[in-house]
């Protein structure tokens, strides 16, 4: 078992010879632990992957060469089963329930009418029951309809719309994929941050088993996809990263014992080249933004977090100025990979809506331009579907800002973080006798779909969460720090529209971010490698009673994750807070 604290120095983004200023040795009474000089600067800007103890090897009789090809291999092949365990639960029974749940009734015919005509349309008000009945085969209207979230989902939505048919499980069906895959993501992006396979692979099972996560992969909303894809851009930031600091660390002198040390001109001077993975960063925050609006928040927070990893590699590196030196070799680069990408991906996004005829035929206010925007003083610069989109837009925007009407389960940010107002997608009170409900069962049985994280997580997830924020600002660990900004990112943009109408399944965005926080913790609670036995029997002990804690709750709280029929008295022992009914 493998904790954070691993052989390596945690504290990689300190220069070598720093002078301590006299507020650091005032923090060290909280823990603030600055950074000494150390050997070779190769550990501190790639440090290497933590490996099983040899003891562990040998108490379970197992020689060197297996050894060392189950360690090479557990890098894929534990992510793997974990996102096949993740994969079964999302994928069991997904067409049930088989009825059109909370904001499926917008997104999953939406998406089937972008994958069909380029822009959303109306629909009647009574089409659902129809669409269940027929299996989707129903006409599609040609009215446009005005919408107010971009295409990117809803096109993620309708191709599994176009694989398996316009039904529940069609139109869930990628969010379902999203889900697992994400499971993988997270274990991998763990692995490499924690530089620990066990905890990558924790970090995944956990998400694998949070309520909220688990809901959001089983139904046709947007957030789950935007999720997804804030995932996909930080991981691939963080690969650009590792491989940033090992262009680095391989341009730095070797000294006459073959340690590579610090180098303030190489520091300052090199250029790190083509960073493929930014580029790619930067197609998944446009697809982010192109999915909802609140991926610009993530935007502009990952893109400060990159360049800050910038300044700590050529700092570890002997920068003596490394500002100047991510200004004049980084930050151009970093800009043009990140948001010119995001932008062009947006815009092509809406490439459905803008090919649509302009003749009051096509999209909603696609021919704004050529009728009520005609007289514009802008019309000799910006071609008309720039015109009419720009309009559309500013429309858009003064919904959401705007967006005020009372709903039975809005909650204010406050509350997610502890759970408080969890989101009811869909209940039924079946008679005794029909759909599951035991004859003799006295009364009639509950059936839902409870939009609740796994409570257990995330209690414990407030805890990481303060551990995060002490170890980022004491111990100057960049994990953490990386860590909390996913958190941020996500959470806080939230409190500026506290009197609009929110809810909290948007938490799902920082859900894998929570999930890194509390495998943090638990490694903690193993304790560092060196500690005696009795510490790390104790510690292994008490982690390994938090994650099965967690691990129960997700399965006492299954049938209610799942629309499974349950007596209503277990129903109402699920319960736990009066803000959940």
């Amino acid at each position: 078992m493998t904790s954070t604290a691993s052989s390596t120095d945690i504290r990689q983004d300190q220069a070598p010879h720093e002078p301590r200023p006299s507020w650091q040795q005032r923090l060290r009474r909280f823990g603030y632990a600055p950074a000494g000089p150390r050997g070779d600067v190769r550990d501190r800007l790639v440090p290497p992957y933590a490996e099983p103890s040899p003891r562990m090897w040998a108490a379970l009789g197992i020689g060197y060469p297996p050894a060392e090809r189950i360690t090479r291999w557990s890098g894929w092949v534990g992510p793997l089963l974990v996102t096949l365990f993740a994969g079964v639960l999302r994928f069991w029974n997904l067409g049930s329930p088989k009825a059109v749940i909370f904001d499926e009734t917008y997104y999953a015919k939406d998406a089937w009418a972008l994958v069909h005509r380029g822009f959303e349309v109306n629909w009647d008000k009574n089409v659902n029951d129809l669409i269940l009945s027929s299996n989707g085969n129903v006409p599609i209207p040609t009215d446009a309809a005005y919408v107010v979230h971009p295409p990117v989902g809803k096109y993620v939505i309708g191709l599994g719309e176009l694989m398996f048919g316009f039904n529940p499980f069609g139109w869930r069906f990628m969010t379902a994929l999203l889900g697992t895959l994400s499971v993988l993501l997270l274990c991998r992006i763990g692995r490499r941050l924690f530089r620990s396979t066990f905890l990558g692979c924790l970090a995944g099972a956990l998400v694998a088993v949070d309520g909220l996560h688990f809901v959001m992969s089983r139904t046709a909303l947007l957030d789950g996809v935007l999720m997804f894809f804030v995932l996909a851009a930080f991981g691939c930031l963080l690969v650009d990263r590792d491989r940033a600091r090992a262009k680095l660390a391989a341009a730095l002198p070797v000294d006459a014992e073959g340690r590579v040390r610090p180098h303030a001109h190489t520091a300052e001077h090199t250029r790190i080249g083509l960073r493929p993975w930014r580029l790619a960063a930067g197609l998944m925050l446009g697809l982010a933004i192109g999915t909802k609006w609140n991926g610009l928040y993530i935007l502009a927070a990952f893109c400060v977090m990159a360049v800050l990893w910038d300044v700590g590699a050529r700092k570890v590196a002997g920068a003596r100025h490394p500002y100047k030196a991510v200004i004049r070799r980084d930050l151009g680069w970093a800009f043009l990979s990140t948001v010119p990408v995001a932008i062009v991906t947006y815009f092509a996004s809406w490439i459905g809506w803008i090919l649509s005829p302009s003749d009051g035929s096509g999209g909603y206010y696609r021919n704004w331009a050529a009728t009520d925007g005609k007289d514009s003083a802008w019309s000799w610069l910006f071609p008309d579907w720039w015109r009419s989109l720009w309009h559309y837009e500013t429309q858009v925007y003064e919904f959401h800002v705007g967006l005020s009407s009372p709903h039975t389960y809005q909650s204010n940010p406050w509350s997610w973080i502890v759970t408080g107002r969890p989101v009811s997608y869909f209940y039924e009170s079946p008679a005794p006798g029909t759909d599951g409900c035991p004859a003799d069962a006295g009364e009639k049985c509950a059936r839902e779909v409870l939009a609740l994280g796994t409570p257990v997580l995330w209690w414990v997830g407030c805890f990481a969460l303060l551990y995060v924020l002490w170890r980022w600002f004491f111990r100057r660990d960049w994990r953490a720090g990386a860590i909390a900004c996913g958190i941020a990112a996500g959470y806080l943009p939230w409190f500026l529209y506290q009197e609009r109408t929110i809810f909290f399944f948007y938490a799902v965005i920082f859900v894998p971010f929570l999930c890194l926080a509390v495998a943090m913790l638990v490694g903690a609670l193993v304790g560092p490698p060196g500690s005696t036995d009795t510490r790390r029997v104790a510690g292994a002990t008490g982690a390994g009673v938090v994650v099965l804690l967690i691990a129960w709750n997700f399965i006492y709280f299954w049938p209610i994750y799942t629309g499974q029929t349950i007596p209503i008295d277990d129903w109402r022992s699920r319960m736990w807070l009066d803000t959940w009914v």
